[in-house]
């Protein structure tokens, strides 16, 4: 059952990124003052322009691994912030650990200075390539630790284990939520994940690249989705990880095929080798959070967010087909 407790002003570290933004758009509907921190280096003014003026929600351009100050009282933190698509698992590679591990870190102990509950995007990928599926909390995973994936999948794990120090150390207060793939409005062109790429090479008129033959399944779960369980886990009692994902497990052949479907495209697929270490299943077992969240479980269907999101991505396409990332520091 949730637990009492006043949400009035909420820190949100990468607000301006895909699901960070979201989630600030979910916090300022609950009549929340939402602080949102992004260092723009995957996260957009775009995707945050809606919010900007508003007399509830305010904006830093910072980089949350560095000194971490808020002014004033803050009820909860939602750490958010960290690229996520493998594209930049070879091109962020340090800035992902630093995020992991100095942003948490960061983030963990101004929960602790202003009595916060800090909720921790963490992820799938904590699982690994796994040998079991599906996926419960209790599975500790099958992860390459000095692979290229290991970057996002150690600091994410480290992440974890920091977050759970500090609330049986210090007192801290802690949620912990375990992402599954999920996609929507607001996702980068070039972001390099399945959903996006498809997107852009469908309307574009292009083939469609699978990673080996396809076969390998994802649990794809749209945005909103995501969102309502994220709230409903930081107002819940419950500490420890819970699986937040889409248990309908789909090839990611089934998945380019439903996009040249829903597009229109006269495009076809083609294959390319296997990346070092991909996933071969993925697939959240969600009975935890169905039990501690009210029953929470995905709404909106594969086919109607994959509309949803197609209305997005010819808007961006057409409008703004160029990049708006910035250069990486170390």
């Amino acid at each position: 059952m949730p637990e009492e407790r006043k949400m009035k002003r909420i820190l949100v570290t990468g607000g301006a990124g895909f699901i960070g933004s979201h989630i600030c758009h979910r916090l300022l509907d609950e009549g929340c003052e939402v602080i949102a921190y992004d260092n723009l280096l995957t996260g957009s003014m775009e995707n945050i322009a809606p919010f900007l003026g508003h007399p509830r929600f305010e904006f830093q351009h910072y980089d949350v691994t560095n000194f971490l100050y808020v002014d004033g009282d803050l009820d909860a933190i939602l750490h958010f912030a960290s690229p996520a698509s493998p594209a930049d698992f070879e091109r962020l590679p340090i800035q992902i650990l630093k995020v992991g591990s100095l942003g948490t870190h960061k983030t963990l102990g101004l929960a602790k200075a202003k009595n916060a509950r800090l909720l921790l995007a963490s992820t799938s990928v904590c699982y690994g390539d796994p040998d079991v599926n599906p996926q419960p909390e209790t599975y500790w995973g099958n992860v390459n630790p000095i692979g290229i994936r290991g970057v996002y999948d150690e600091a994410k794990r480290f992440a974890e284990a920091m977050t759970m120090a500090y609330h049986r150390h210090h007192g801290v207060d802690v949620r912990i939520v375990r992402i599954f793939n999920t996609f929507g409005p607001r996702m980068q062109v070039d972001d390099g994940r399945a959903i996006p790429n498809f997107f852009r090479q469908a309307i574009r008129g292009e083939n469609l690249t699978l990673f080996g033959d396809g076969s390998q399944t994802r649990s794809f779960m749209y945005v909103d989705d995501l969102i309502e369980g994220v709230w409903r886990l930081l107002r819940s009692s419950y500490v420890g990880p819970v699986n937040i994902g889409n248990p309908n497990e789909m090839t990611l052949r089934a998945m380019a095929e439903k996009v040249i479907e829903i597009t229109g495209s006269a495009s076809s697929i083609e294959t390319m080798p296997l990346p070092p270490d991909d996933p071969k299943v993925r697939r959240p077992d969600i009975s935890l959070a169905q039990k501690v969240l009210d029953g929470w479980e995905p709404r909106v269907s594969i086919e109607d967010g994959l509309r949803r999101t197609r209305e997005y991505f010819i808007e961006i396409l057409t409008e703004r087909p160029a990049s708006n990332r910035e250069e990486p520091s170390p």
